[in-house]
């Protein structure tokens, strides 16, 4: 008998290792397999295997686990052997060991880290979150999620998300949620921050959420109702993949159905309802429309709580007695109905919030053990975790910095480019990804004067900290990332642009060309001031300025030259020769030393603006850059340093967003009217700065002007702030017609202290970051001390981190792109 319960066990225990064995080999790809299966343009979850050890070994397993989930949404998984047969790209390098690739339509798709790829749910949640790249969006902060909700009003519903932290369970029954419904819904993902504040949760709630924003449907039918949000409904179960698939298909239901039989004689909800509370309210044929608006009403505060159900009792059927006006009906009590007598709606809200809630913190205790162990994602990292999940920085298209060898890297191009960036800082890791793809598209263009290097501030603290005087060519820097143009024998340019890839791009390709340029004929004039200086900007129309000066000798020649160098990557500028000055000088009635100013915002055929070279190039400066700016600028994210820089108070109106062409009418003749204020005005208007901010195409602008005057008043809005005089927010009289005559009367009163202030600016600040701290030096200083007692340590630590804190200071020579910088504005 034993001898038969052995060879069970043994044949049991061979089935097993067999079935593992067939298992491995089913992911098991050949190089030949490899390339035949990328030819056909399948989807591939590949790892090419090159060593084994015990975190590898860790991952085949859960590789293998996940070959069968990914198999439903059409993607093989496998790996191949790189010490059998070698594929040249992916088994060359030691770092590609430490990823996994997803190939898409016959090319690499993406690559994902091992760290972030590490059990079944996260490889299955990372891939589809690959895969749904416009069917899963991720937002930040609650101007983004505003954006979204706009353009997906009448047109789609929103699923929002808040998910702990990426490549969870939770965060997989989302994918697989989106997989299925991305057509149909649009996605979106938060890991925390400032959306949560706005939707009323804890900053750091213990469980992963789910809402449902109501876009698509009118906002008249709901109560109650705001003209910017759409309506949202919270899903109240724990995230899984069972319960957000009932939860949208039960938002799919009818808001109310309506009976006329008695509530016992209503069948119990069939699949995918069946675990849904049912509530029935009567109605009587008198009041019927009356009780049909207020199971409207509440219906949408059950809505994905209870379905709603109408009885009419004016049918026979119905054999409920008069005293009662409710019931309700449990899942897990599918027969019994029980009756009740309301007061009020409030009442069938807490029978069952009351429940709920008692569910809720089950779930919490069971997951606050858990949470205790896993350290908090502050939604800044979480977003920059986000935008580089599932892969390494591929540093081959940049040069590493250090201090042995700047020197020597930065010799050898005639322009440099370095980001100073820190490893823990999420903004510096953000930006790192879009400076890299800078730079493999300056090779992929064959610019190839352009040398892209980058510091890691936190491992060369020496580098970046060096003090003026040393023989680095830029003062220590005190706030990341930080961009740099380094040039031979020439102080370092600060970019002090976007942080985006397409505008470090521009900045850099507009550096490249010489500033002033010299023109000495006609064709060459004509070609700066029309041509594109490079085909990847043919699609921007640069601002260019040209240079009137007579002589080399002429005073206003270094003033000109010292301007230029500081436009340069904003602006392109040109330096007429001898020849060329006096018949434009003529052409334009322009005095030499002149400069001439070709806007983009007007028109290639326009006569340029003509300015007078000031005494110095800080003077200078200023001008142009108030005679670059239209009459009224459109105040954007991008321009708002610029336009700050001018230290002039802002006349700033606010407009909404335009439905029709009608609309669109009615906001230029704003926009026009405060060009006629600006030009009725005349000298009087020179120390304001007239612009206007599209609510549109610049959602931030809404919380901006609720901060100025505490709540949101009618569109439009005109105000004027940043005065030099304090710190006050004045408001153009609401419903008051905005006419030039009445705006310079209204300013008036303002300036002659007769008008009351509507609000005051806030006096926060946005200084870096993070302290920067020279580790290194510190190390130093302390080795060098004789060893003190304990007190006297302690004592001596706190002096040297605070003697060798390096100071924030600007460079005296450019102007402040940050005079008067307030949170808002």
């Amino acid at each position: 008998m034993w001898a038969c319960v052995a060879f069970v066990l043994l044949w049991i225990r061979s089935a097993g290792c067999a079935e593992k064995a067939n298992m491995s080999k089913r992911i098991e790809y050949t190089a030949a397999d490899f390339y035949e299966r990328l030819l056909s343009g399948k989807m591939m979850f590949l790892y090419f295997e090159q060593q084994i050890s015990p975190t590898i070994s860790l991952f085949l397993v859960e590789l293998e686990k996940s070959a069968e989930a990914l198999q439903d949404y059409g993607v093989l998984v496998g790996k191949v052997s790189c010490q059998k047969e070698p594929v040249q790209t992916y088994c060359t390098e030691a770092k590609q060991q430490h990823a996994a690739f997803l190939f898409r339509g016959g090319r690499e798709f993406t690559s994902f880290s091992l760290d972030t790829v590490f059990d079944v749910n996260s490889i299955v949640a990372e891939v589809l979150f690959a895969i749904l790249g416009d069917e899963v969006k991720y937002v930040h902060t609650d101007a983004d999620l505003l954006a979204m909700e706009k353009a997906a009003k009448g047109k789609k519903d929103i699923v929002l998300s808040y998910v702990r932290s990426l490549g969870t369970e939770e965060h997989r029954a989302l994918m697989e949620t989106a997989y299925v419904y991305g057509s149909k819904y649009q996605f979106i993902l938060i890991t925390g921050g400032p959306v949560l504040k706005q939707l009323r949760v804890n900053e750091s709630p213990q469980l992963s959420r789910v809402w449902f924003l109501h876009c698509r449907v009118h906002s008249s039918s709901l109560t109650p109702v705001t003209s910017e949000r759409c309506p949202l409904t919270q899903m109240r179960k724990a995230l899984s993949t069972l319960n957000l698939h009932t939860f949208l298909q039960l938002l799919e239901a009818p808001l109310v159905s309506e009976v006329y039989v008695d509530p016992s004689s209503v069948p119990p909800p069939q699949s995918p309802y069946q675990l849904t509370p049912q509530v029935f309210l009567f109605s009587h044929p008198a009041t019927e429309h009356l009780d049909l608006d207020t199971a409207t009403t509440l219906a949408w505060r059950l809505r994905g709580l209870a379905m709603l159900l109408l009885v009419h009792r004016q049918s026979p059927a119905v054999k409920t007695p008069e005293k009662y006006n409710a019931a309700y009906r449990l899942p897990e009590m599918s027969s019994e109905v029980k009756y009740l007598t309301l007061h009020s709606l409030d009442d069938v809200l807490e029978l069952f919030t009351k429940q709920e809630k008692g569910e809720q913190e089950e779930e919490d205790h069971v997951d606050e053990e858990e949470d205790s162990r896993l350290g908090e994602l502050d939604d800044e990292v979480a977003a920059a975790v986000h935008k580089n999940r599932g892969h390494f920085q591929d540093m081959d298209s940049v040069t590493q910095l250090t201090s042995d060898n700047f020197h020597a890297e930065v010799a050898q191009s005639g322009l440099t480019v370095a980001l100073f960036y820190l490893k823990w800082d999420a903004v510096s890791m953000d930006f790192l990804s879009s400076f890299i793809e800078v730079a493999e598209r300056l090779e992929d263009s064959q610019v190839d004067d352009v040398h892209m290097c980058v510091v890691d501030c936190g491992e060369w603290t020496d580098l970046c900290a060096a003090q003026p005087g040393s023989a680095v060519p830029f003062r220590p820097i005190a706030a990341f990332p930080s961009v740099l143009l380094i040039r031979p024998q020439q102080s370092a340019q600060h970019y002090r642009g976007m942080l985006t890839g397409e505008a470090l791009h521009r900045f850099i390709m507009m550096s490249r060309m010489a500033s002033p340029v010299l023109l000495s004929t006609e064709e060459e004039v004509t070609s700066f001031l029309q041509e594109a200086p490079h085909p990847d900007l043919a699609n921007n129309r640069p601002d260019r300025i040209l240079g009137l000066i007579r002589t080399a000798s002429q005073p206003g020649l270094p003033v000109f030259t010292e301007a230029a160098k500081s436009l340069r990557g904003e602006v392109l500028t040109g330096l007429l020769t001898d020849g060329l000055v006096e018949k434009w000088a003529a052409e334009y009635a322009a005095d030499p030393p002149a400069v001439l100013l070709f806007p983009s915002w007007r028109k290639p055929t326009a006569r340029p603006s003509v300015l007078p070279v000031d005494s110095s190039s800080k003077e200078l400066l200023a001008h142009i850059y108030s005679a670059l700016l239209p009459p009224v600028p459109e105040l954007t994210v991008e321009n708002l340093p610029s336009l700050l820089s001018l230290g002039k108070a802002l006349l700033l109106l606010f407009v909404g967003e335009e439905e029709d062409e009608i609309g669109q009418r009615h906001n230029q003749a704003l926009v026009d009217e405060m060009a006629v204020v600006v030009e009725q005005g005349g000298v009087r208007m020179e120390r304001y700065l007239a612009c206007w901010i599209h609510l549109g195409r610049t959602p931030a602008g809404m919380s901006v002007l609720g901060s100025y005057l505490g709540s949101m008043p009618p569109l439009p809005a005109l105000v004027v702030t940043h005065l030099p005089t304090g710190d006050e927010v004045y408001q153009y009289p609401a419903n008051t017609p905005v006419l030039a005559s009445s705006v310079l009367h209204w300013l008036q009163r303002v300036e002659d202290g007769m008008e009351p202030p509507a609000g005051v600016l806030g006096g926060d600040s946005w200084p870096p970051a993070s302290e920067f701290y020279d580790f290194l030096k510190i190390m130093d200083t302390q080795e060098a001390e004789p060893s003190p007692t304990d007190e006297e340590e302690v004592e001596a630590e706190e002096v040297n981190v605070e003697e060798h804190l390096v100071t924030k200071k600007r460079p005296d020579d450019h102007l402040d792109m940050n005079t008067k910088f307030h949170s808002e504005l």
